[in-house]
C-alpha cells in the first residue's frame, strides 16, 4: 500500500512539474521594448543625417525614463528625428507611457507645440534618405494641452500614408480622436490594438478614441522620400515602431509590446490563447 501511495505521489509530482514548465496559454507576455537603461535595441534617424547617428544626444535614458531632449540644440532647424526599434511587428497590442516636459526648442515650428507621436507600420531606418523627414508611416500623434484649450491626443496622422473610416478612403492628413485633453506635464497611458491591414484601434486611459482599417501608401506630407520606398496603394500589413523627435521634450516610463502572431497550436509549449494569427513556425514542443 505504501508502494502504490508512493507512486501515486510520483505521479501526480511530474504531471505538476510538466504543467508548471509551460507556459500557461492565457497569461500575457509583454515585451518591454525599453528596459529603463540604455537604448539597446533602438536605432536613431535624424533628417539631415545618417541613420544610427543619434544629433545632440536627442534621444537618451535619464533617471530611467527614455527622454527626447534639446539642450544641444541652438535651433531646432528641421531636425525632425525619430527612434526605431529594431524589429518590425504587425499583429500587436503597443502600451506607453508619456508626458511633456519644458519648452519647446528654439526654431520649432508653432504647430509642434507639446506634439509628438508614435509611428506604426513604417518604413525601416535604412530605407530612409538622408534629408527625409518623416518616416512613410501611420502616426499615433500625441499632443499636449496649452493650459485653456482643448486639444485631444491619440490622433490619427498619415505621412505618405492613407486609412479607411467606415468604408471611405481618407486623405486628410490628420484625423481628431475623441480622447480629452490633458494639460500640464501629466503621465498619459495610450495603447495602440493593431491587427495587420485589418483594424487598428487606439486607446487612452483604457477608452477606445479612433479607429480605422486598411492602412496603405499614398499621399503626401513626407519629403525627400527615395521614389523606390514609396509605392502608392501599396497595402500595410506591419512595420516599424518608432518614437518621434518633433522639437517639444517629451518622455516614456513605460513602452512595452504584446505580439498577438505566434504559436496557436495548442500541444505546443509556447502556445498562447489570446494570438490572432497563426505563425506555427514559431512553435516550440
Amino acid at each position: 500500500m505504501k508502494n502504490f501511495t508512493f507512486i501515486i505521489s510520483f505521479i501526480g509530482w511530474f504531471i505538476s512539474l510538466t504543467v508548471y514548465s509551460q507556459e500557461n496559454p492565457s497569461e500575457e507576455s509583454w515585451i518591454p521594448l525599453f528596459n529603463g537603461r540604455n537604448l539597446d535595441h533602438w536605432i536613431p534617424k535624424i533628417n539631415g543625417y545618417e541613420t544610427g547617428e543619434n544629433f545632440g544626444n536627442t534621444f537618451r535614458v535619464e533617471d530611467g525614463l527614455l527622454s527626447v531632449s534639446y539642450d544641444a540644440y541652438e535651433k531646432f532647424d528641421s531636425r525632425f528625428g525619430h527612434l526605431f526599434y529594431d524589429r518590425p511587428f504587425s499583429y500587436y497590442r503597443l502600451r506607453v507611457e508619456y508626458r511633456f516636459t519644458g519648452d519647446q526648442a528654439s526654431g520649432g515650428p508653432g504647430w509642434a507645440f507639446r506634439n509628438s507621436g508614435i509611428m506604426i507600420h513604417g518604413q525601416s531606418p535604412e530605407s530612409m534618405a538622408k534629408d527625409q523627414d518623416f518616416p512613410i508611416s501611420i502616426e499615433v500623434q500625441l499632443l499636449g494641452g496649452d493650459g485653456t484649450n482643448e486639444r485631444t491626443t491619440a490622433n490619427l496622422c498619415t505621412p505618405g500614408t492613407h486609412v479607411r473610416m467606415d468604408g471611405k478612403l481618407i486623405t486628410e492628413h490628420c484625423i481628431t480622436s475623441t480622447s480629452k485633453t490633458y494639460h500640464g506635464d501629466q503621465w498619459v497611458q495610450m495603447e495602440v490594438v493593431v491587427y495587420g491591414d485589418s483594424l487598428i484601434r487606439h486607446y487612452v486611459d483604457g477608452d477606445m478614441v479612433i479607429e480605422y482599417t486598411d492602412p496603405q501608401v499614398g499621399g503626401g506630407v513626407v519629403n525627400n522620400f527615395h521614389e523606390w520606398a514609396k509605392k502608392d496603394d501599396t497595402t500595410l500589413k506591419g512595420g516599424s515602431i518608432s518614437l518621434q523627435s518633433e522639437s517639444h521634450p517629451v518622455q516614456f516610463r513605460r513602452v512595452e509590446l504584446l505580439d498577438l502572431k505566434g504559436c496557436t497550436d495548442p500541444k505546443a509549449k509556447n502556445y498562447k490563447s489570446y494570438y490572432v494569427k497563426s505563425d506555427n513556425t514559431l512553435c516550440k514542443y
